[in-house]
């Protein structure tokens, strides 16, 4: 009899954005055992259309089950926020998505605007329509489309003028004064956070739902006793990516590496 316990969590993303998201996921839980699964190979998801993307997340899930997982977690808000009722209804595990991480925002009580950078998708659909319309009478929230994001860092460049420039141009026309606080609503913009701070400033909050999926993934995995209770002296993890080119597996590994050790853990791929 397979012990749940042992099994795999898959995590899929459009491309790179979601390795933001396993850093996090492992740092609290390091001896898990993951499935990365980049889609570069149909990214960006913010330009498809939700009936894309929905059959896209599918096809990766599916993947997912052949390998067999205990729970699948979109690390991608456009993902969620075009399939996330589709694939709770298709699988019978615990699947995990993400949104904007607009309440923590709310919760930090600033004056000023709050900016949510995300896809043009996520801005969109009604998932977010519900969420922004719930926190609307509390602050005033400007929604910033930032499609162009997703292809820099699929390109691997996450640093330098090229970066900074691209956030820049999210920015056309909004007065960076009048900001409180910036909502990464795409995990991609996670690894142009630095860029993202050097332009806002140091006084405007940068936040992203990282953490907050992490400890609702090992909640969840808790309340379900599935959670690994052996202790593993390596990483336990196989990465995968639609794009032939296994330089987006270097990629993805370089990526991976950069977050942990952000996080002050030094891990060798």
């Amino acid at each position: 009899m397979v012990d749940n316990r042992n099994l795999a969590i898959g995590i899929f993303d459009s491309g790179m954005g979601g390795i933001s998201v396993l850093a996090d996921i492992i740092k609290l839980m390091p001896n898990e055992k993951y499935i990365y699964y980049g889609d570069s190979g149909n990214a960006p998801y913010g330009t498809k259309t939700p009936e894309e993307v929905r059959k896209l997340s599918i096809d990766i899930c599916d993947f997912f089950i052949s390998k067999g997982v205990k729970a699948i977690v979109a690390a991608c808000n456009t993902a969620t926020s075009a399939a996330i009722n589709q694939l709770r209804k298709r699988y019978d595990i615990p699947i995990i998505g993400m949104e904007p991480a607009l309440k923590p925002a709310i919760e930090l009580e600033l004056k000023g605007k709050i900016v949510v950078m995300a896809t043009d998708m996520t801005l969109k659909e009604k998932k977010f329509s519900k969420l922004m319309d719930k926190y609307a009478k509390q602050q005033d929230i400007v929604k910033v489309p930032c499609p162009n994001l997703v292809e820099l860092i699929e390109d691997g460049i996450f640093e330098g003028k090229a970066a900074l420039e691209g956030i820049r141009g999210c920015f056309k026309g909004i007065n960076m004064e009048q900001i409180s606080s910036i909502v990464l609503g795409c995990t991609h913009y996670v690894f142009l956070r630095d860029n993202i701070s050097a332009l806002a400033g140091e006084k405007v909050s940068i936040i992203d739902g990282n953490k907050g999926t992490a400890y609702h993934l090992k909640n969840v995995l808790n309340e379900k006793n599935i959670l690994k209770d052996t202790e593993e002296n390596k990483l336990l993890l196989e990465i995968y990516n639609s794009d032939t080119d296994n330089e987006m597996i270097k990629l993805s590994k370089k990526l991976l590496e950069f977050s942990l050790k952000e996080q002050g853990l030094k891990i060798h791929l």
